[in-house]
């Protein structure tokens, strides 16, 4: 028998995904912790009450119901009227907003491939399951949308659009934030990736994201240079994304007070998430991305 030849993209999306990787997402599905409504009927069990095929309750019958859905069993035994309730199949959207400023090209590894891998995986598991996939990226505002997705065809568009962003630039996340929460979309999960440390703050910018609309989740990445530096002497350090320079000497005690800092930054973040609703997950860019999405995830709940 002559073997095909791999096609290109099949390439492209094996350079964020390997095949053992995709095997084991391929049983997987995402979540929503809210009764979130798609627009169109969907392969999707959700915890809305419909008229699918799959029984979920009973609740008494009212003048006006229709008779088709009343127990005829429980009548019998009761002599009271109950309608049966079933689990109704709903679309889902999984909207993915990666950050694609200058920061991400920073750590080793970086913080920006490590976000296209945790993305790739993320769409790769939506897709498959027929849920509708909305990608963007963010800078300067919203950089590159990839929208209405849906179903595996869509999986080399998904990999080439995350292959080909580049990590550049200045955040301005409250506008990023704007841009995107005025689209014309729906309600449904939305999974931030992102180092966060932005000059301007992120309180604002969440403020325009969490909503009823949206099942939030922020993930935030950051680099093992940021999380445990290791620096000493006299440097000067320039911000990667606008140029902003500083000289400094490292010390012990400074190194200390930095952890301190970042810590107690994070932390206000993660508290600022969860007390509105939204889960807060931290992430370490030299940690593998299938463990995340294997086990954390899945133990939080974003995936089953």
């Amino acid at each position: 028998m002559k073997q095909s030849k791999p096609k290109s993209y099949d390439r492209r999306l094996t350079e964020l995904l390997d095949a053992d990787f995709m095997a084991r997402l391929d049983g997987l599905d995402v979540l929503s912790r809210k009764i979130l409504q798609g627009k169109i009927q969907g392969e999707r069990r959700s915890k809305r009450r419909g008229q699918s095929v799959e029984f979920a309750d009973h609740r008494r019958y009212v003048v006006g119901d229709d008779l088709r859905f009343v127990d005829w069993n429980i009548y019998g035994r009761l002599e009271q009227l109950f309608l049966k309730l079933f689990l109704e199949e709903q679309d889902l959207t999984v909207y993915i907003v990666i950050d694609s400023s200058g920061s991400m090209d920073f750590g080793e590894p970086a913080k920006g491939f490590f976000i296209k891998k945790l993305a790739a995986a993320l769409g790769y598991v939506s897709l498959v399951n027929n849920n509708r996939v909305s990608l963007s990226s963010f800078a300067d505002g919203i950089t590159g949308d990839l929208s209405h997705m849906r179903g595996r065809s869509y999986l080399p568009q998904m990999a080439e659009f995350l292959l080909t962003c580049r990590d550049v630039g200045p955040t301005f996340f409250e506008k990023s934030c704007r841009q995107r929460a005025s689209g014309r979309f729906g309600s449904g999960v939305m999974i931030v990736l992102s180092d966060f440390l932005f000059k301007d703050g992120y309180q604002s910018g969440l403020r325009r994201l969490i909503s009823d609309r949206f099942d939030l989740y922020l993930i935030q990445v950051l680099s093992p240079q940021e999380m445990e530096p290791d620096l000493t002497g006299e440097l000067k350090l320039v911000d990667i994304e606008d140029g902003d320079a500083a000289e400094i000497t490292v010390s012990a005690a400074l190194l200390k007070y930095y952890k301190r800092t970042l810590a107690s930054y994070c932390n206000e973040l993660k508290q600022f998430c969860t007390q509105r609703g939204a889960a807060y997950v931290l992430a370490n860019s030299a940690d593998k991305v299938e463990h995340l999405v294997l086990n954390y995830l899945r133990r939080i709940g974003l995936l089953r």
